[in-house]
């Protein structure tokens, strides 16, 4: 027999729902990276190496949505007679954390905005020294501060170099940004001894096995006044990891201590607002292999995720920037060197879930129970959202039967 059409056009709908409701949800998280969007500029090598050097391109990385105003290589001169702390401060100027393309900057409503720089949003600024006015005017598209020298020229809009639509967008522009907030000396960081500083807080049994390593020992040091986020694992979880760490190689004692640390500098609160893989210094010493793990974080709580086990961070022992050090519950454990911890098969039918399989590998005892990560967050919310949507196409539907 035919079926009527609100018969089929409810059928629809019900399919509709059940593929909103059980299809994945998709997640865009595009990333850039901008020393390699600018790296076939030649005109800008100046500019694209400062940005690594100061550690402004790491930071231009981690963000979702940014704009950057390159200088060529002659207008990066203006900048030869500051420190590095206070090149990274106005070159900070030059990071606007949203999206302004030519064609927004082209259309500007009222023909002045107002953005915020990175300078702004690391909390760097005094007042409002961070923000960047943007303003249009005869065709020309202008940047200044509130804060720029008298005497300085405003810092025109040149061209366009590159742009991913609502991501990053990659522009010229004539000149550095003038700002007296931005260009004041900024002092040198204070010596820290890094043994000393684990030895107070925390970490003395993590200092002990630092200190006997001689290439670890270096490469912390000479990496600490650049960038260095170390995550040491308390007293408690060091000593529940000594009887593998002792029958570990001398190069794989060397690989796990250097997998503590990561060769950037982290606050807490970027920590705990961004979510990710990490490569280590591990990584950058065994060039052949990984050596990463994800930063996750749960409201004020962030995990480090190696597949192996899931370590938490539990206070932080020092935050100088460019030096960061924080307290972590277990000993990280990299796949390079211990048997993966493998997630339950997922099954559609919540009573034949699987449960956590044991891993009788090399694993000590400060990894039971807690080795996977709470990952499910995201899941309900997603879930939700495609009900939600299947739900309005269903009564939309539906309404055609009355």
């Amino acid at each position: 027999m035919a079926r009527s059409r609100p018969a089929i056009l409810l059928s629809l709908a019900v399919a509709a729902v059940a593929i909103m409701a059980f299809a994945p949800a998709q997640v865009s998280a595009t990333k850039y990276n901008i020393t390699k969007l600018l790296e076939p500029y030649k005109q800008y090598s100046k500019f694209n190496e400062m940005l690594s050097k100061t550690r402004l391109a790491s930071d231009i990385n981690r963000r979702q949505t940014i704009t950057v105003l390159a200088v060529d290589n002659a207008a990066m001169s203006a900048l030869d007679h500051y420190s590095l702390q206070t090149i990274r401060h106005i070159l900070s100027l030059h990071v606007l954390v949203d999206y302004y393309g030519d064609k927004k900057l082209k259309k500007l409503a009222h023909g002045s905005t107002t953005s915020s720089s990175m300078y702004q949003a690391t909390g760097s600024a005094s007042g409002m020294s961070g923000y960047v006015n943007i303003t249009r005017k005869d065709g020309k598209v202008s940047f200044t501060t509130d804060d720029a020298d008298a005497t300085a020229k405003p810092t025109r809009y040149v061209k366009s170099i590159k742009e991913y639509p609502y991501d990053i967008a990659v522009l010229e522009v004539s000149s550095i940004i003038s700002s007296a907030d931005a260009e004041a000396p900024v002092p040198p960081p204070a010596p820290v001894d890094l043994i000393d500083l684990l030895s107070k807080k925390y970490c003395k049994s993590f200092a002990s096995l630092i200190s006997a390593n001689a290439d670890v020992f270096q490469t912390l040091n000479e990496t600490k006044d650049n960038g260095l986020t170390l995550f040491c694992p308390i007293d408690s979880a060091v000593a529940a990891f000594m009887a593998t760490y002792k029958n570990l190689t001398a190069k794989a004692k060397t690989a796990i201590l250097l997998y503590h640390g990561v060769p950037d500098y982290f606050s807490l609160q970027l920590l705990k607002s961004n979510n990710g893989v990490v490569t280590t210094l591990a990584t950058a010493s065994e060039t052949k292999e990984d050596y990463s793990y994800d930063v996750q974080n749960k409201g004020e709580t962030v995990t480090l995720e190696t597949r192996v086990v899931t370590s938490s961070v539990t206070a932080t022992v020092g935050d100088m920037e460019p030096l960061a050090v924080y307290a972590v519950s277990k000993f990280l454990k990299p796949k390079e060197l211990f048997k993966v911890v493998e997630a339950p098969a997922p099954s559609p039918e919540p009573s034949k879930r699987k449960g956590k399989a044991a891993d009788g590998g090399d694993d000590s005892s400060d990894d039971s129970g807690d080795d996977t990560a709470d990952k499910g967050d995201a899941a309900p919310a997603a879930m939700l959202a495609r009900w939600v949507t299947a739900a309005t196409t269903a009564v939309a539907a539906l309404a055609l039967l009355s």
